[in-house]
């Protein structure tokens, strides 16, 4: 386990030394200022020429609170993929695999070492940017989600999700395409669940059942609707349970049963890209 712990601090430490991850952080600040920026202007906006009530005003600024998290969202499953996809393939193309596999370290030691650093800077970005966008929307607004750590874990679990899938087709592809096909099953499952939400609405079993199954395929959008529920307000919540159900509301939380699945869904893609690095050549 040794070895495993040192190639994981290697690649969280490579990874703040990538000019890309740079880049992030700062369009994350900025985009955290602006958004700081914007919610302070809802408590004095008018509807109907009158000032909002604080009901309104919790209203508004849950529904914007949305949708910045969902830009989030992308933005974290964009970083995931393109950050996790050079992770094996990158150490083959570049020599580095063979140089390291040809010293006293296993294949499965590399690979575990690469998932638990990616896994790391994944839980240290998307909390800390979370908590903070949270916090201050509360200053701003006086809106806090019901359920902050219950939305920020199910960010870093799709986070997560999506890197250990890039991390696997890393293991027979190479970086461009892993990163571009991780994309793609991330912006698919995004429009599974679109398709499902607009099933609920019209009571349509058939398109519903297109929902469900993009949660089990691949469960980012599973996971980010169980983020949507620990945000919105129990307004909404009401909202989608009358028939009004979208992307933005969603009317029950997931149960034990999905969250079970996800956890072994994890654990069978990390074994099958154990499995799959084992059978390629360096």
């Amino acid at each position: 386990m040794t070895a495993v712990w040192v190639i994981a601090r290697l690649t969280f430490t490579e990874l703040l030394r990538r000019r890309l991850v740079h880049a992030l952080l700062a369009l994350t600040l900025v985009v955290i200022a602006l958004t700081v920026w914007g919610f302070s202007r809802i408590p004095h906006l008018h509807l109907g020429g009158q000032p909002l009530t604080p009901g309104e005003v919790q209203l508004a600024s849950a529904q914007l609170l949305l949708l910045v998290m969902f830009m989030f969202s992308f933005v974290l499953a964009l970083s995931c993929s393109f950050v996790a996809a050079p992770s094996i393939a990158g150490d083959l193309e570049s020599g580095v695999a063979p140089a390291l596999l040809a010293r006293p370290l296993r294949r499965s030691q590399l690979l575990l070492g690469r998932w638990a650093g990616l896994v790391a800077a994944t839980i240290v970005y998307a909390v800390g940017s979370t908590t903070g966008v949270f916090l201050l929307v509360d200053w701003t607004t006086g809106y806090l989600p019901r359920q902050m750590g219950s939305a920020e874990a199910a960010l870093v679990v799709e986070g997560v999700c999506l890197l250990t899938m890039a991390l696997a087709l890393s293991t027979r592809l190479s970086t461009i395409t892993t990163a571009v096909i991780s994309v793609m099953a991330f912006g698919t499952m995004w429009l599974g669940g679109v398709a499902g939400a607009f099933g609920e609405a019209f009571h349509n079993q058939a398109i519903s059942d297109v929902g469900v199954a993009t949660h089990y395929l691949l469960p980012t959008d599973g996971l980010w609707r169980a983020a949507v529920f620990a945000i919105e307000p129990l307004s909404s919540q009401a909202a989608a349970r009358h028939g009004l159900g979208s992307t933005f509301q969603v009317s029950a939380g997931p149960t034990q049963g999905y969250l079970t699945y996800v956890a072994l869904w994890l654990v069978a893609l990390l074994g099958l890209s154990l499995f799959s690095f084992s059978r390629r050549e360096a």
